[in-house]
C-alpha cells in the first residue's frame, strides 16, 4: 500500500516512515503542501497522512485541495485535538482525525479501517438504488432528496453501506467510527442509529440484529 506522508517535522516523519516500511507499507514523504499535490500528481496514493501544521499552506486548505483532486483517504494527524478542528477536518473531506501523540498500531490500523471502507463496488449508470452514499462528496440521497448528517451518522452509514446485508457487531462499529480506543459510552452507537433511522425516513433501513449489532437493508442500497 503506499502512503504519502505530509509531515514537516521531522523529528516524527522519519521515526514514522520507518515504522510504516515495517509495516509493509510504500512510504513517499513531503514537508511541504506544494511538494505534496506534486506528488500526488506525479504518482498514485493509496492514503494520504496529513498534518495540519505546515510551513507553505495551511493544512485546512490543502486536505480542501486534495479531496478536489482525488477520492484518494485523507487521514489528519495533527496536534490539534479540538473538536471545532475535528469537525473542520471531516467536512472538508478527511476520512480519519487523530491527534498527537499516536501509536504507531493504533495509526496502521486507521489506515487499514479507511483503506478497507474506500474499496466500494463500482456503481453502473442504470442501477436504480433507494439509498445512494457518496463519499468523494460525503453526501446521502434517498429516493432523490438528499440528508443532511453529521459527519460521525454519515461514517456510520458509509460503514454499513460497504456491504448492504452483512452484520457489523456493535465493537466492530465503535473501533471503526468511533476509535478503537473508545472509553465512552456504548450507547452512544444505539444514539447515531436512532437518528439515521429517522433522517432516512424509514427505521427498516438499518436492521438491529439482536445480541449482535447492525445491517444495512440489501434492497436499494448502493454506495
Amino acid at each position: 500500500m503506499r502512503v504519502l506522508l505530509v509531515e514537516d517535522d521531522q523529528a516524527i516523519a522519519t521515526p514514522l516512515v520507518r515504522g510504516l516500511e515495517r509495516e509493509g507499507f510504500h512510504v513517499r514523504h513531503c514537508d511541504r503542501g506544494g511538494d505534496a499535490l506534486a506528488a500526488l500528481d506525479d504518482e498514485a496514493s493509496d492514503v494520504v497522512l496529513l498534518d495540519l501544521g505546515l510551513p507553505d499552506v495551511d493544512g485546512f486548505d490543502l486536505c480542501r485541495e486534495v479531496r478536489a483532486r482525488s477520492d484518494v483517504p485523507i487521514i489528519v494527524v495533527t496536534a490539534r485535538g479540538d473538536e471545532v478542528d475535528r469537525v473542520v477536518g471531516l467536512e472538508l473531506g478527511a476520512d480519519d482525525y487523530v491527534v498527537k501523540p499516536f501509536g504507531l498500531r493504533e495509526l496502521v490500523a486507521r489506515i487499514r479501517a479507511v483503506s478497507r471502507r474506500a474499496m466500494v463496488r463500482p456503481e453502473s449508470d442504470d442501477e436504480a438504488g433507494r439509498l445512494h452514499v457518496d463519499r468523494r462528496t460525503r453526501r446521502v440521497v434517498v429516493d432523490g432528496a438528499e440528508v443532511s448528517l453529521t459527519p460521525k451518522e454519515f461514517d456510520l452509514l458509509a460503514l454499513l453501506a460497504d456491504d448492504p446485508g452483512a452484520v457489523y457487531g456493535r465493537q466492530q462499529i465503535l473501533d471503526e467510527v468511533w476509535d478503537p480506543h473508545w472509553y465512552g459510552p456504548t450507547k452512544t452507537l444505539d444514539v447515531h442509529i436512532g437518528s439515521l433511522r429517522r433522517k432516512l425516513g424509514d427505521a427498516r433501513w438499518i436492521e438491529t440484529v439482536r445480541g449482535v449489532g447492525y445491517r444495512l437493508g440489501e434492497d436499494g442500497a448502493r454506495v
